[in-house]
C-alpha cells in the first residue's frame, strides 16, 4: 500500500458536516429552494463563473487609463494564481460537496468541479474586489454587494459549506493584498 501523506485539514474539514456548518448549509439550501430566490442566486453564481470579472477587467483596461490597465493586469495575474491555489487545495483536501455528502441538500446548479473546499468563486471574487477597490474605491458600491452575494449563492445553491466560503474569503483577502503589495513594489 503506498504511503499517503497526512492531510492536516482532513479532520477539520470532515467534522463540520455533522455540526453547525452542515446545519447552516441545509437551512440556506432549503431557503434557496424557494422558486423566486433560486433563479436570482443562480444568475449571481453564473456571473461569478468569470463573465462579470472578465467584463470588469476589460472595462478597466479600456476606460480606466493607465491605472485601469495596471489594475486589470493585476487581476489577471491574481486570477491565475487563485486558480492554481484553489485547484491544488481541492485535490489535496478532497472534501465532498454538500449535496454529495448530505441527502437533505440539493444542488440547484451543476458544479464546475468535483470538490468543495475552498470556494473558487469566493476566492476570486474577494481577491478581485480587493485589487479593484484599491485603484477605484467607488466600485465598492457594486463590488462589495456582488462579492457577498457570490459567497452566499455558493451555500444557498448547495455547492459549498459556509466554512468553504469563509476560508476562501480569508484566502482572497490575503491573495488580493499580496498581489497589490507586490505590484506596488514593482511599480514604485
Amino acid at each position: 500500500m503506498p504511503f499517503r501523506p497526512p492531510r492536516p485539514f482532513e479532520m477539520m474539514i470532515a467534522l463540520p458536516r455533522r455540526g453547525w456548518d452542515r446545519r447552516l448549509c441545509v437551512g440556506a439550501n432549503r431557503w434557496g429552494g424557494r422558486h423566486p430566490v433560486r433563479p436570482f442566486f443562480r444568475g449571481i453564481s453564473r456571473l461569478g463563473d468569470g463573465s462579470f470579472w472578465y467584463a470588469l477587467m476589460g472595462l478597466l483596461a479600456i476606460f480606466g487609463g493607465r491605472t485601469g490597465r495596471i489594475t486589470a493586469l493585476e487581476m489577471v495575474i491574481n486570477g491565475w494564481i487563485a486558480l492554481q491555489l484553489y485547484r491544488y487545495l481541492k485535490r489535496w483536501t478532497q472534501r465532498p460537496r454538500p449535496f454529495r455528502a448530505c441527502p437533505d441538500i440539493i444542488a440547484h446548479i451543476p458544479p464546475l468541479d468535483e470538490f468543495s473546499f475552498p470556494s473558487g468563486h469566493t476566492l476570486h471574487a474577494v481577491s478581485f474586489t480587493v485589487i479593484a477597490l484599491d485603484a477605484f474605491p467607488l466600485l465598492a458600491l457594486i463590488l462589495l454587494p456582488f462579492t457577498l452575494l457570490i459567497g452566499l449563492s455558493r451555500v444557498i445553491l448547495g455547492l459549498h459549506y459556509p466554512t468553504d466560503v469563509l476560508a476562501a474569503l480569508c484566502m482572497g483577502l490575503i491573495l488580493g493584498g499580496s498581489t497589490l503589495g507586490l505590484a506596488h513594489l514593482l511599480i514604485a
